[in-house]
């Protein structure tokens, strides 16, 4: 099992200051950060993809990509490529961070990139659900298991 999802954290979101709901603290893993549940980790990738949005001003793939993943520690271009084939989006285009239908292709695949696996579509839902509840969004309807 990969780091990321040993952790709860299938983003291998960096510990930091900043705090997320549902984060385990103090973590055990000196360099990631941890969550109770995958879904709150995935909620977490939402929220640093929604805050780039509106603080940062970054809309597309290419430039949130390089933020979250830059240069200076990842392949970065090979990364936004593999994001934006496999979210079936242009990396230039621009995605609007409430709106499921391009946000959870994107964090799947950007889940995939980080643990080497594809991700789990109703943990994904569950967390983009977390998300949705704080930042009033469109809920969706997680698959039946």
């Amino acid at each position: 099992m990969s780091r990321g999802l040993r952790n709860n954290n299938p983003g291998n979101i960096r510990r930091s200051g900043t705090r997320f709901r549902g984060e385990v603290l103090p973590g055990s893993d000196p360099s990631f950060k941890e969550f109770y549940t995958v879904a709150l980790g995935y909620r977490a990738m939402f929220v640093v993809l929604d805050t780039y949005a509106r603080r940062y001003a970054l809309k597309s793939i290419r430039e949130m990509i390089t933020r979250y993943a830059p240069p200076s520690e990842n392949f970065t271009e090979g990364y936004i490529r593999f994001v934006a084939r496999t979210a079936g989006i242009t990396p230039d285009e621009e995605l609007n961070t409430r709106r499921p239908q391009d946000m959870i292709p994107v964090v799947m695949a950007m889940s995939e990139i980080e643990n080497g696996t594809p991700a789990n579509i109703g943990d994904v839902h569950r967390g983009w659900n977390l998300f949705a509840d704080d930042r009033h969004a469109t809920h969706v309807t997680p698959p039946a298991e």
